[in-house]
């Protein structure tokens, strides 16, 4: 399969179920890989990845939907629940910081590095869990999470959560994606 053929077939998967097309050790097996295959500046090897399965998976949910104090809604909440497990995704500050300090000169640029890389570091994961045939979306319920998940999962606390990433079965396809003018978006010159 193509890169292009991958990222048309990437898509955000609302309907999940727990009922996983693959063994979630071969998840993992993958998750793992595409980490260390994605690039980032200087090689700096800024992100970090939790993923939660099972119970924990359930628990962190849980902890979301208790960290909002009802503000979201428990169906939508249990929408991303009812997936197989949750893709958590960090920045590591220290190595940030340790980046520029051996680089002053580039000091300013190495937090938005880091990003770029973390937000590489999603869209392959994602995109290599359709080429599985799991889905997933990206959700970005931090910072008002970030306690409940550091207590859940024991996070460092120079870890920055940036997005999660609930998968499982597909249950439904989503809609197709409306055609675009790409000219508005692309400039030739």
């Amino acid at each position: 399969m193509s890169v292009i053929d991958s990222l048309a077939k990437r898509r955000s998967y609302y309907q999940i179920d727990k009922t996983l097309p693959v063994d979630a050790a071969e998840i993992v097996k993958t998750i793992e890989t595409v980490t260390e295959l994605v690039p980032d500046a200087f090689n700096m090897k800024s992100a970090r990845v939790i993923v939660a399965l099972g119970d924990k998976h359930d628990a962190l949910w849980d902890a979301i939907y208790d960290a909002f104090g009802g503000k979201v809604p428990r169906g939508k909440i249990d929408g991303f629940k009812a997936g197989a497990g949750t893709v958590l995704y960090f920045i590591d500050n220290t190595v940030v910081k340790g980046m520029q300090e051996k680089f002053a000169l580039y000091a300013a640029n190495f937090p938005i590095w880091a990003n770029q890389a973390n937000g590489m570091l999603q869209l392959s994961i994602w995109t290599a869990l359709r080429e599985m045939n799991v889905g997933a979306n990206i959700q970005h319920y931090n910072p008002i999470i970030d306690e409940a998940v550091k207590e859940l999962f024991d996070v460092p606390e120079e870890w920055q959560l940036i997005a999660q990433m609930p998968f499982g079965g597909i249950v439904a396809e989503p809609e197709p994606k409306p055609a675009e003018d790409i000219s508005v978006r692309v400039k030739v010159f």
